[in-house]
């Protein structure tokens, strides 16, 4: 195989991996608040959590443009602190898998630790153990099985991300480009023995994590 069939390969699994990473870790402490706190607005909160999985992706990659160009005070910030702007780099790429990925992250942490019984973390509680505690030795083990299933299809997700992928990261070889994009590529140019390779790559995997993600539930 050619450096031309693994180079998307390589950048989509690097970017799905920073990606879950960052997911995994937001959407375990937004899951363990939203599921133990109730206030004004949350449903409100939830859904904006959940809005990206509904949203076209053409519209997510326009709001990730609109939010991190060269013209918006984040995009500056970036630019001003990294010397280059966000856009068009695998960071985009990894903005974008976070964004798309992040929900299905979101509700199976939330799931995990509302299926925790409160009077366990209660008792741990009156035997001395603090928040950090109780949260880390408590609740996390006790729902170690959604988080890791929703880890496992975050990363699914964030590895099949396509067009918000396109418009805020754009399409560069050996730089931006990843499977779903270099598919793309693949069929408009007539290349289609390069595609279907693309494609049953990512069928594998697909089918891998799903598989995993399955037997972790």
């Amino acid at each position: 195989m050619t450096p031309e069939f693994w180079t998307p390969i390589g950048l989509s699994i690097k970017v799905s991996l920073t990606a879950g990473i960052i997911v995994l870790l937001a959407g375990i402490f937004a899951g363990k608040f939203m599921s133990r706190h109730r206030f004004k607005g949350k449903i409100i909160v939830e859904t904006f959590f959940m809005l990206p999985l509904v949203l076209p992706p053409s519209v997510v990659g326009f709001l990730l443009i609109i939010f991190f160009g060269k013209k918006s005070p984040i995009g500056k910030a970036i630019e001003a602190i990294f010397h280059h702007p966000v856009m068009f780099t695998w960071w985009a790429a990894v903005i974008a898998s976070v964004v798309v990925s992040f929900p299905l992250m979101y509700q199976s942490a939330k799931s995990g630790f509302e299926s925790v019984d409160e009077m366990v973390e209660g008792a741990a509680r009156i035997d001395g153990a603090n928040e950090y505690q109780v949260f880390f030795y408590i609740s996390i083990p006790l729902s170690i099985k959604t988080i890791v299933s929703g880890a496992i299809l975050s990363f699914a997700r964030g590895l099949g991300e396509f067009g918000a992928t396109l418009m805020f990261a754009g399409n560069i070889p050996g730089k931006t480009q990843t499977i779903p994009t270099a598919i793309f590529v693949a069929i408009e140019s007539g290349n289609m023995m390069m595609a279907w390779m693309w494609v049953l790559v990512t069928m594998v995997l697909s089918f891998l994590l799903l598989l995993c993600s399955t037997i972790f539930k």
